[in-house]
């Protein structure tokens, strides 16, 4: 196979999605920078049935890092789509993204974001900053637009720990490709109102890591005590919330035994202070 030469004015550089374009579109200067909207493409679109979604996750900050986490329902219209999909992915060894919104088109947009940080560190022999991996991301939620317009929303929350600032830090963003660093934490989702309460009223700066799974955990709980399409823990099939923290030690997914305990332990606060309501 011949790799592509490209002229000085059409160089992808370091960007793997422009190499992506400048390869599937001809000559390198005649780049189609923004995809075709759906109902061009997909005349019958009115016709097409609920797309699944991906539901609520959460970021926050601690004193040595982020947590991110995300619950494992997938809602297609009223219904249950699929029990245990996955939110929560390392982008690289220091950072996390998470989804929210159109399943498919999400997972896509993760996968391409992993492989193009992966391209610009072999291209440039060199690390993104956090705030440029954030940049790569807004670049594509911006491009995904069209298809949000048409009802394929992409949500994604990004973060991760800056080892120029040596601190976590977190990303939102909106559907125009706006980027927003969230200075404490943030959720996003049909359930992200209720997950963001939960780690308001818990919330401190000074949040070890277990402190800052245990509230990030106990948000989920009360997202899905609220949001229907929210998925709680699920002891009978073994399905647990996947939770990940990134620090100074990179990326690590805590292990399904772990957060299950966690879950265990909320629960039993709950009881708790349920038998306290009703003796009272």
């Amino acid at each position: 196979m011949t790799l592509p030469v490209f002229p000085p004015v059409g160089d992808p550089g370091p960007s793997f999605v422009d190499l992506l374009r400048a390869t599937s579109s001809g000559p390198a200067g005649d780049v189609r920078r923004e995809p075709p909207g759906l109902k061009e493409a997909l005349p019958h679109l009115a016709a097409m049935p609920a797309v699944p979604h991906g539901t609520t996750i959460v970021a926050l900050r601690y004193a040595d890092g982020v947590v991110m986490a995300g619950d494992r329902r997938m809602t297609q219209g009223p219904a249950i789509a699929h029990r245990g999909i996955e939110k929560v992915f390392p982008a690289d060894r220091y950072s996390a993204v998470a989804i929210a919104g159109a399943a498919g088109p999400a997972i896509e947009m993760v996968r391409l974001f992993q492989t193009q940080l992966e391209h610009y560190e072999k291209v440039e022999g060199t690390q993104l900053s956090l705030e440029g991996k954030a940049n790569q991301l807004a670049q594509m939620v911006r491009a995904n637009l069209p298809m949000a317009m048409e009802g394929l929303a992409v949500m994604p929350l990004f973060a991760g720990y800056d080892v120029r600032r040596s601190m976590g830090r977190i990303f939102s963003f909106d559907l125009a490709g706006g980027r927003y660093e969230e200075l404490e934490y943030h959720a996003t989702g049909s359930g992200g109102r209720d997950a963001k309460t939960t780690v308001k009223l818990g919330f401190r700066d000074d949040l070890s890591m277990e402190e800052g799974v245990e509230l990030a955990v106990k948000a989920l709980y009360q997202a899905a005590d609220e949001d229907s399409a929210t998925g709680g823990p699920d002891p009978l099939r073994g399905i647990y919330p996947v939770v990940a923290v990134v620090d100074a030690d990179g990326y690590r997914r805590l292990a399904e035994s772990d957060v299950a305990e966690r879950f265990d332990r909320v629960l039993e606060q709950e009881r708790s202070r349920s038998g306290r309501d009703a003796a009272s």
